[in-house]
């Protein structure tokens, strides 16, 4: 019934749909099939008749376009016919296209039916055809195209693989059309990256901008100008190859519009992350790297999007982590002052330069052994200063108390005592700022508990701090204390309490004789004092003020709505006592017995934790420097709930 029909067209499309009814009934019978596109070859010639021709002047199509409406319904036929086929039926379609006078339409479908293994075998007589089809009909650019195609998932013979790309070349170069040029030279360059060194790779690109950049055509190129990047990007790797390539940064600048552009970069710049496995110094590699990470970090403006940031960070981020001068520290921070310089809109990277700073700081310590030169310690001092001018350019508040605290520490680890101090200054005075809100991943959070672990954080790190001689005994700890009194807290919270028995925690580690840990060639106020009565005097006198503090809001707990809040920071001051108070005095003995019964008085105890602590207070007891618990344990009743 098909070769019924006159209009060759509509014939071809209802051989398609015979054929696809054909694979869902009975996919293993290929007659049919074949049997279909030899009909299809007997009736092409009426393409080129007169009622067809007279047909298409009356309609207006040009015969290049009516030709393309034949692929779809060509290339499923020939994709039913090619399914499973051994390689010898592709010898027999050749052999038709030659009896067919090497049609370019037929040709062209069967490149892309068959495997590209094939195809890719027979490269050289298939260019062969491609070059005696006749130019009026379809267009040879779209035949070598579909012959790149193949070739970027299947290698031809080694010998082939010169010639192959000369010959196609010669054609693609021709192209008047940009939009021709481009769609099929974006398919070959991965052809040349593949098989070819990085001169025929510049080659390629030098032809492509010279084709490109008349007319701006580039600008209605952008998708295809992508694409070729992304390839070479994926076949050269190795950046300091790829940027040797002449033409490759040039190419670049034929990016024009901003998003794109910023598209390109952000390729490259993960690209360099997941392939570059040591870090590096080289020149041309940082020069252009930095050009690339600046354009994208140009391209932020009030409308970028958070994630947007994020990304452009991350990817700056790794590039800054990947660059490394060895010894020459020096260079290292000149690196890092250009990067500040120039990546100054995005937070994460100035957080990530601090940082490396830091790191570089301790770097050069390990280095000298903690034992500084002038010049060495001259050098430390330029880092400091590099992080304290840095930080208050950061907008999170807690970035920045955390920075200061952490470069407070790697400056008391180089020595630098004043420096240290400045920065634990600027902490203390960054406190009472901190808002009761903070935008924690999108979503608002009380900052309390960011609160309470960066100063538990804090404390640790005080202890090992000395005084400073003009500054009075401990006056950042005092400075903290009277910040933490002032600081409007929740009225909701027992944050509070908790960072003054945290205070109580840090005043007794501070009156041992010898602390619990240095920082080494620094010597802290064990060392500066030695135990002077004046300076534990001190010490009690801020420990009875804490107390004070903590007994007040204890007896703000007492309404029945927070009687059970009382009970668990009763019960909490208790074993802070426990744990690090001398209960040989009297009043701190009172005091313990007088938190356990308030604890109890109300029933909110958990009586297995009354009864675990007792039981643990008892087997310390035992001990001989701790046999004053045994009087104590006798003085702790447990309250029955009945």
């Amino acid at each position: 019934m098909i070769r019924g029909i006159g209009d060759p067209l509509v014939a071809v499309y209802a051989r398609a749909y015979l054929c696809r009814v054909g694979m869902e009934v009975a996919p293993q019978l290929k007659e049919s099939l074949n049997e279909n596109f030899f009909d299809f070859l007997l009736t092409f010639k009426q393409i080129h008749g007169d009622t067809v021709q007279n047909q298409l002047v009356v309609q207006c199509v040009e015969i290049p376009l009516y030709l393309t409406l034949y692929s779809p319904a060509i290339d499923w036929i020939l994709q039913c016919i090619a399914y499973h086929a051994p390689e010898v039926l592709l010898t027999e379609m050749m052999e038709r296209c030659k009896n067919l006078g090497n049609n370019a339409l037929l040709l062209n479908s069967v490149m892309s039916a068959f495997k590209a293994e094939f195809i890719a075998a027979r490269s050289m007589d298939f260019i062969g055809m491609i070059k005696e089809c006749d130019e009026s009909g379809f267009p040879k650019h779209l035949l070598f195209r579909s012959l790149g195609l193949n070739l970027a998932l299947a290698d031809p013979p080694e010998n082939d693989r010169l010639q192959i790309l000369n010959e196609a070349w010669k054609v693609i170069t021709k192209l008047k059309n940009p939009q021709d040029y481009i769609n099929c030279a974006e398919v070959w360059v991965e052809y040349t990256c593949r098989h070819f060194t990085k001169r025929e790779v510049n080659t390629v690109l030098a032809d492509v901008i010279k084709h490109m950049t008349p007319d701006r055509a580039f600008e209605d190129a952008y998708p295809q100008l992508q694409s070729i990047i992304q390839k070479v990007i994926t076949y050269i790797y190795d950046f300091s190859l790829l940027f040797s390539v002449e033409k490759f940064l040039p190419f670049l600048d034929m990016f024009q519009k901003e998003s794109v552009r910023v598209e390109v970069c952000k390729c490259i710049m993960e690209s360099f992350i997941k392939h570059q496995q040591e870090s590096t110094k080289d020149p041309v590699i940082l020069n252009a790297l930095m050009h690339i990470c600046k354009t994208m970090h140009d391209s932020v403006n009030a409308l970028t999007l958070e994630d947007e940031k994020r990304m452009l960070a991350a990817l700056i981020n790794g590039f800054i982590k990947m660059v490394s001068f060895g010894r020459d520290f020096e260079q290292q921070l000149s690196f890092y002052v250009e990067a500040r310089s120039m990546f100054c809109n995005l937070e994460p990277v100035l957080v990530q330069l601090i940082h490396s700073v830091n790191q570089l700081a301790m770097e050069t310590r390990k280095v000298m052994k903690g034992n500084h030169s002038r010049k060495t310690a001259a050098f430390v001092r330029a880092c400091v200063a590099f992080c304290f001018i840095t930080i208050p350019s950061l907008s999170g508040i807690f970035a920045r108390l955390n920075l200061y605290l952490h470069s407070g520490q790697v400056a008391l680890a180089n020595q630098c005592l004043s420096q240290a101090d400045a920065f634990f200054k600027a902490a203390v005075s960054l406190v009472p700022e901190v808002p009761k809100m903070i935008n924690v991943d999108g979503k608002m959070r009380p900052s309390d508990a960011f609160l309470l672990e960066f100063l538990c954080n804090f404390f640790s790190t005080l202890l090992v701090v000395p005084d400073h001689p003009e500054q009075g005994v401990l006056f950042l700890v005092r400075g903290l204390l009277n910040v933490i009194q002032d600081y409007t807290w929740e009225d909701n919270s027992d944050d509070k309490v908790r960072i003054y028995t945290n205070v109580l925690h840090l005043l007794s580690a501070m009156t041992q004789e010898v602390y619990i840990y240095h920082v080494d060639k620094v010597d802290s106020n064990d060392t500066l004092y030695g135990g002077d009565s004046k300076f534990l005097a001190e010490i009690n006198k801020l420990c009875e003020t804490v107390i004070a503090q903590i007994l007040d809001h204890l007896k703000t707990l007492g309404k029945e709505e927070t009687l059970k809040r009382q009970s668990q920071l009763a019960l909490y001051f208790f074993n802070t006592i426990l744990a690090h108070g001398d209960l040989r005095n009297n009043k701190l003995n009172q005091l313990s017995v007088n938190l356990w019964n308030l604890a109890q008085k109300h029933g909110f105890a958990d009586t297995s934790t009354m009864v675990t602590t007792l039981e643990y207070i008892k087997k310390r007891s035992k001990q001989p420097e701790l046999s004053h618990f045994a009087d104590l344990a006798l003085r702790l009743p447990l309250q029955s709930r009945t």
